[in-house]
């Protein structure tokens, strides 16, 4: 046998090989044992799973052409390395496509861990209610899952994964850390928000408004400007979520004194001691109330600025000074998506006012089941403003934020499965053992 027919039948069985690992690249819903409760949503398994598939189909179709396109190379005399550089083109696509299994695969998997993955469920209620903005965009899927670290982050839906297709969901890493208390809300809809700005190009339409305001190169507006994209997200969380997104965001960024005042020119987030104080002027201008002032004097207390460097000093007076006009901006900005409505507007936040929250706390109190049927976000928002009022202890939110999550899941999954007919038709806990849950 001569060279040249070893080597085109070599690669035809190596091509064949292919096929028969790519056969044993199996759906999820064949792979992963979960609770059905922990399973995500049925429009992010079928987004998922039909991705999926189709790059499968896509690859498979590859493999044989290539397979008939071999059979007649070998007959017309192309050169050995011409079909070794064609079948190195499908392996790795191959390991593109495994990439890309695994990638979800990460995220599947933790559903099988014993409550984790019912939370991770619940979270995800949470996530699509923070995102939900009817009447300007479609919400994607949302998929949580765990990993290690102090701060969140997200893979938005219709971004770029290996290989250069988009995501067909939104996947966004918690912090194992905050499991599970209300202070995982403010990580979860931060990230949210990233993917609400992509949504309406919030990030696209701040950008020339930021730069016309710009006076030199050491102008806090160069800053903000550098910093609108996770400016906007924590705009976001605070909108949906209240104070409990600035207790939570101190939570993350309560790091050793040389980090909280650290200059990063090439980091996308803000100095974490200017971010808090943005955080509270967000809080200030959407829900007025003393509380915002008594946190921002807390967050100094931590970290007095003292003993700075004189340019840090300059500069973070130069940021504090302009913090006011920066959220007034972000409350009044009408980007083009949103019709001539501002953000402020949008985000409906009448409701999160302080004195509401803790109205919703005491009647709640009473009558527990009237918290199962609010807005996930909502209620993240009033169990944030309770923490903060003394109303809840940690052990008592810790317990509450468990059974809520435990429920939006079973809740969620029933409804999917077409097992009721709509919100609060979930098992329940009989009458009082939610109070006893919330309240001892």
């Amino acid at each position: 046998m001569d060279v040249s027919t070893f080597s085109f039948r070599a690669l035809d069985q190596e091509a064949r090989a292919l096929l028969t690992r790519l056969a044993r690249v199996k759906p999820f819903a064949l792979l992963e044992p979960m609770l059905p409760a922990a399973a995500p949503s049925p429009a992010a398994q079928v987004a998922i799973e039909r991705y999926l598939a189709d790059g499968r189909r896509e690859l498979r179709g590859r493999v044989r052409d290539f397979r008939v396109w071999l059979r007649r190379a070998g007959e017309s005399g192309t050169r050995p390395a011409e079909a070794q550089k064609l079948f190195t083109i499908l392996r790795l696509r191959f390991n593109t496509l495994l990439s890309q299994f695994d990638l979800f695969a990460d995220v599947i998997t933790q559903r099988s861990e014993h409550e984790t993955g019912v939370w991770l469920s619940g979270l995800e209620v949470v996530a699509a209610d923070a995102l939900a903005l009817p009447g300007y965009y479609e919400s994607p899927p949302v998929l949580c899952y765990l990993d290690r670290g102090p701060g969140a982050a997200i893979r938005r839906a219709r971004t770029r994964l290996p290989g250069g297709t988009e995501s067909p969901v939104a996947v966004i890493r918690v912090p194992r850390e905050r499991m599970v208390g209300s202070g995982i809300a403010s990580s979860l809809v931060h990230e949210v928000g990233h993917q609400a700005a992509a949504l309406l190009e919030l990030v696209e339409s701040l950008r020339p408004v930021l730069k016309g305001l710009q006076r030199g190169a050491q102008s806090p507006w160069v800053f903000w400007e550098r910093w609108v994209s996770e400016v906007v997200a924590d705009f976001w969380s605070v909108a949906r979520v209240g104070v409990g997104s600035t207790t939570g965001l101190i939570g993350v960024v309560s790091l050793p004194r040389a980090f909280v005042f650290r200059v990063n020119g090439d980091d996308p987030h803000p100095i974490p001691w200017v971010r808090v104080k943005v955080s509270c002027a967000m809080g200030r201008a959407l829900y007025p109330h003393p509380q915002w002032d008594l946190v921002e004097r807390m967050w100094e207390s931590f970290y007095p600025p003292e003993d700075l460097r004189p340019e840090v000093s300059e500069l973070l007076g130069g940021l504090v000074e302009s913090i006011p006009a920066y959220v007034t901006l972000l409350v009044n900005h009408r980007p083009r998506l949103l019709r001539g409505a501002t953000l402020g507007e949008v985000l409906e936040t009448r409701e999160l006012q302080p004195p509401r929250l803790a109205a919703y706390f005491r009647e709640w109190r009473d009558r527990p089941e009237q918290m199962r049927r609010a807005p996930p976000s909502l209620v993240f928002a009033v169990l944030g403003q309770a923490r903060l009022d003394g109303l809840m202890s940690p052990e008592e939110e810790g317990r509450a934020v468990a059974y809520l999550l435990t429920y939006w899941a079973l809740e969620n999954s029933l409804r999917g499965s077409g097992c009721c007919a709509g919100r609060g038709a979930a098992p329940c806990a009989p009458r009082g053992s939610f109070n006893r849950v919330l309240m001892s």
